[in-house]
């Protein structure tokens, strides 16, 4: 059985005559941390949003955890396994955390006709779970989203992927609002997930982090992927060789077989 969990292959996504992601074919395995990194503009989120259908591809397949997966909608990538922290973290201000970890996903106690009594108690449980599970400490979990600090957002955003024992993780810039601590509180989340065997990928503009937290490297340029790089073979000069376009794999190079 492949150890792949997921695949895309001639992922495409026109907006009218703009090509803003071309032919990309990638892949991460089990238990593997790869980063992808780019200028602003390079196809970096447009490709998450592809695997996440944000938005619905031009043309290209995905396979996800050993299917060919066509999802209607963030929730079906969700409810898939597909866990994502979006720049903008998608938090509710006004709700607490278990609220917001379980939005869109609330445990039902029993049902009334068209009416529902919320298992507040087992979200709770689980939402402290999910908690302990990344190392993430927030004192009181009543406390609404808008009153947390910029890295404690996040951190309970990252929840979310342990709580609901997501299958991949992607992370899109998670600490580039962060200050040095709350940074480091979210480097060390992902370095959990890692000993946990967890598959994440990370788009960052950080080569500090990425050389820290990741075995792959793939370099996003003008919407295709232009090289594909495993960390020990490489450096920051060199990864940084691919964004400008100083160089190309060759087999990245535009019209390769």
């Amino acid at each position: 059985m492949s150890d792949i969990i997921l695949k895309t292959e001639g992922l495409t996504k026109h907006y009218g005559g703009v090509h803003a992601l071309s032919d990309a074919d990638f892949e991460i395995h089990a238990g593997e941390h790869v980063a992808i990194m780019g200028d602003n503009g390079a196809g970096k989120s447009t490709f998450v949003r592809q695997i996440t259908a944000v938005e619905q591809r031009t043309r290209g397949t995905v396979t996800f955890d050993g299917k060919k997966v066509q999802f209607d909608g963030p929730m079906a990538a969700r409810q898939a396994g597909i866990e994502t922290v979006f720049q903008n973290l998608a938090l509710a201000d006004d709700l607490d955390v278990p609220d917001n970890l379980f939005l869109g996903r609330e445990l039902v106690k029993f049902r009334l006709g068209p009416f529902s009594i919320l298992d507040y108690k087992a979200m709770r449980r689980a939402t402290e779970e999910g908690l302990n599970k990344t190392g993430v400490k927030i004192p009181n979990l009543n406390n609404a989203i808008r009153n947390m600090s910029g890295g404690q957002r996040q951190c309970v955003a990252i929840a979310r992927t342990a709580t609901f024992h997501s299958k991949l993780t992607i992370m899109d810039e998670p600490t580039a609002a962060l200050g040095v601590q709350e940074t480091l509180q979210v480097e060390n989340i992902i370095r959990t997930l890692k000993e946990a065997g967890e598959p994440l990928i990370l788009i960052s503009h950080n080569m500090r982090q990425v050389m820290d937290l990741c075995d792959r490297i793939v370099v996003f340029r003008r919407g295709r992927i232009v090289a594909n790089l495993r960390k020990e073979d490489t450096d920051g000069q060199d990864v940084v060789a691919y964004i400008t376009g100083a160089k190309t794999q060759p087999e990245y190079a535009e019209g390769a077989l």
